[in-house]
């Protein structure tokens, strides 16, 4: 079984034109029309921290249902970070991922099933400081490791590691795949693979992308990433 997943920073759904536009946001996610998405910087940073993309917009306006984390009343992920998942796909659990911070980082994470396989898919979005993302690493693979049973795992988001071998990405051990569907940020014009999807060994990986099209270029600074994987066999 093929399933698709995505990753977008959407910058508070502020476009390179200064604009907030979070139907412009919510079209590319149609475009991109994955099975799975992580966003990251999904709430305003302040105040309340009221999220960017309306609740019932996403609902009335795509097939995603957002994964429950939130914390506070008005925001739709932790610390910025959030899941959508197509509807049909059953959720099993979800929680934020503890990470060592600074700043106002986050990781999130969901056990899914479907067509009865469970998975678990990570979200993260990590910090600006070297040594801090390789602890923030750390914490996402010892999380996993605690929640007891195995299970194929991908983990995206904006990693903001500028190496594209090195830095926290030693972190993954020969049991997982790195992969850099390409260049992603800026989005005017994409210089650095920040934006990375990675997956356990079981998965069968059948294409990467960057999605750019011309609302994904203006919509927000990071173009998403994309990855079509093959459902792991029993």
């Amino acid at each position: 079984m093929q399933i698709k997943f995505a990753s977008y920073n959407i910058h508070k759904a502020v476009g390179l034109d200064r604009r907030r536009d979070p139907e412009r946001i919510l079209t590319v996610l149609r475009e991109i029309d994955a099975d799975v998405v992580a966003l990251q910087e999904v709430d305003r940073r302040y105040g309340r921290r009221m999220a960017v993309l309306p609740l019932d917009a996403i609902h009335a306006g795509t097939h995603y249902v957002p994964v429950p984390l939130s914390m506070k009343p008005d925001s739709l992920g932790w610390h910025g970070n959030a899941l959508l998942v197509r509807k049909g796909i059953e959720l099993i659990e979800a929680a934020p991922v503890p990470l060592p911070v600074l700043e106002p980082r986050g990781a999130i994470r969901a056990d899914l099933r479907i067509e009865g396989r469970r998975i678990r898919v990570v979200g993260m979005h990590l910090d600006l400081s070297g040594l801090r993302r390789r602890h923030q690493v750390r914490s996402v693979l010892s999380h996993c490791t605690g929640c007891g049973e195995h299970v194929p795992t991908v983990m995206m988001g904006d990693l903001n590691e500028w190496a594209q071998r090195g830095g926290c990405l030693r972190e993954f051990d020969e049991s997982w795949r790195v992969l850099a569907p390409g260049r992603s940020f800026p989005s005017r014009r994409p210089m650095a693979l920040l934006d990375r999807i990675i997956v356990s060994k079981e998965w069968e990986v059948l294409e990467t992308q960057v999605h750019h099209s011309p609302l994904s270029a203006v919509g927000s600074d990071h173009l998403p990433v994309v990855a079509s994987l093959n459902m792991p066999k029993i």
